[in-house]
């Protein structure tokens, strides 16, 4: 497989383009992406069976299960930051091995309905607590250690909207091509 379609494949709506000012409509935007992303999701996934679930989104990628679960596991850990950046003065966050929690059993087996239930209440709690914050709560930010980055919340509302929208295109590319939808 050439380079560019593997790179389509991974990226199918692109890299994550910050806007350089901030809006308060892209913060909108974004919080209402994440507000509707679970129900979304569960539609679009409503009726895989097993067998396609358990098929990669690309060659040499994780599974559709895998991706669910990733998904349940990463928006947990964004959460968890947002909550430490507004209680704390830049805490550096933990960073995890993503790549080796979707090799986890529960990853590569358990039923995705788990992660979809999750993913509504983590996503229910977030939004409620985006929709909260005033322009000071969303200028705070943590270190990222992976490159010793600053990231600021505002900012990473927009990367998990982003996050939320790049996963569901992985499926959802993967289901065209496969004539399952």
């Amino acid at each position: 497989m050439n380079n560019i379609i593997l790179e389509k494949l991974k990226f199918p709506i692109g890299p994550f383009q910050c806007p350089e000012n901030i809006t308060a409509q892209h913060i909108e935007e974004w919080i209402s992406a994440l507000e509707y992303f679970p129900k979304k999701l569960e539609k679009l996934i409503s009726s895989l069976t097993n067998e396609q679930l358990d098929t990669p989104y690309r060659p040499e990628g994780w599974t559709v299960r895998q991706v669910i679960h990733h998904l349940s596991d990463s928006h947990h850990h964004s959460y968890i930051r947002f909550k430490w950046a507004l209680t704390e003065d830049k805490p550096v966050i933990k960073y995890y091995y993503e790549q080796l929690w979707a090799e986890l059993d529960d990853a590569k087996y358990a039923p995705i309905d788990m992660s979809i239930n999750h993913l509504k209440a983590i996503h229910a709690k977030l939004v409620y607590l985006l929709k909260s914050l005033n322009d000071a709560d969303l200028n705070k930010s943590f270190i990222h250690p992976e490159h010793n980055e600053e990231v600021v919340l505002k900012k990473n509302i927009g990367i998990y909207a982003w996050h939320s929208n790049h996963h569901f295109a992985h499926i959802e590319s993967l289901m065209q091509r496969e004539g399952w939808l």
